[in-house]
């Protein structure tokens, strides 16, 4: 069970990092379906700084804070650029949203899978991939909890090593994952506060609801939808940082994301625009997404149909909160509209 619960955390993390990006985006009106292509720029840019520290320096002399730090500022730089497309089109050009955030989607892959393959040639490796064990090795690093383990059992006496195993399975279960873990849990919170809390969260949620009120309220508008797309954008990236050089284990192979992107937008839904009930349902996605394995008997056809449950869980909550009607279910008013001043 613990092993179940693990893996549903790690697989949930991207996923978090995803929604919780596309969530501070939507509240300002904008539906960005280019999250998918921005979690693979994130992820590409990672590993290209990666690649060329670890080529400039050897895996063997790697320095564990250049370790992460060139691949985090690679991603944030790679998926920031993407958000600032996507506003310049959106809010300065008022483009469709829906049509540009599937055309980021395209060339964020296309960007990924071209220089993902000129990595793969120039690391002259015997297989489509890219290995970046030693930076990996450096973001999967854990919270140093196995000796403390060790050494309470041996001063415990038998009648308390149950309470031994109880503290183990806490740890397992709760501090056994790398930093990234805890920093999409973290930035799920924050967001969360800040969107209900704080006069920055309810300027947001007014542009998204009513762009005109705002404006005339004295709200500037395109500001805040260009910095709640730029960070929604450089959270989502993260997605890509930690599928990489955490749950791959450093390995790129081009198209090898699948529609973790996909999921993450659709885990919007699900969470009712709310990230903090992001973390439940990205562990709850997590856990859909890796029960297969863990149900003997099961066959090609049946695992299929499984991996499936996500996606028709997000149609059943969307069938749920349009019945509802409640208003703190329900999407921003003006998401997916283009906000023109001169018709207000």
């Amino acid at each position: 069970m613990i092993t179940f619960l693990q893996r549903a955390i790690i697989m949930g993390i991207p996923l978090l990092f995803g929604s919780t990006g596309e969530t501070i985006t939507e509240k300002s009106g904008h539906l960005n379906l280019g999250i998918p292509g921005i979690m693979y720029m994130g992820g590409i840019c990672a590993v290209i700084g990666a690649f060329f520290y670890e080529n400039a320096v050897g895996a063997a002399n790697v320095v564990p804070a250049l370790a992460i730090l060139i691949p985090l500022v690679c991603s944030l730089a790679g998926s920031l650029l993407m958000g600032l497309l996507y506003s310049f089109f959106t809010v300065t050009l008022r483009a469709n949203q829906n049509v540009t955030g599937l055309a980021l989607t395209t060339f964020g892959v296309g960007f990924g899978n071209f220089f993902g393959g000129s990595l793969i040639k120039l690391s002259n490796a015997d297989v489509p991939s890219i290995n970046l064990t030693a930076t990996s090795s450096v973001f999967k690093t854990k919270i140093p909890y196995a000796n403390m383990l060790t050494a309470l059992d041996n001063a415990t006496n038998g009648n308390a090593k149950w309470l031994v195993k109880i503290i183990g399975g806490f740890c397992d279960l709760f501090l056994s994952y790398s930093f990234l873990a805890y920093v999409a849990v973290i930035i799920a919170f924050t967001a969360a506060f800040v969107l209900k809390k704080t006069r920055v969260g309810l300027h947001l949620r007014a542009v998204g609801e009513n762009p005109g009120t705002a404006d005339a309220a004295g709200i500037n508008v395109g500001r805040y939808k260009y910095l709640s797309t730029c960070i929604g954008s450089m959270i989502a990236g993260l997605g890509g940082l930690y599928y990489i050089m955490d749950y791959a284990f450093g390995v790129w192979s081009n198209n090898g994301f699948g529609d973790r992107g996909w999921l993450a937008i659709a885990l919007v839904i699900f969470t009712v625009w709310k990230p903090n009930i992001g973390i439940i349902g990205s562990f709850l996605f997590g856990g859909l997404l890796v029960i297969h394995n863990y149900i003997p008997g099961l066959g090609v056809a049946d695992q299929e149909l499984i991996k499936m449950l996500p996606y028709l869980v997000t149609v059943i909550v969307l069938i749920f909160v349009s019945a509802r009607e409640k208003k703190e279910s329900q999407p921003p008013q003006s998401l997916g509209l283009s906000y023109f001043r001169e018709e207000r």
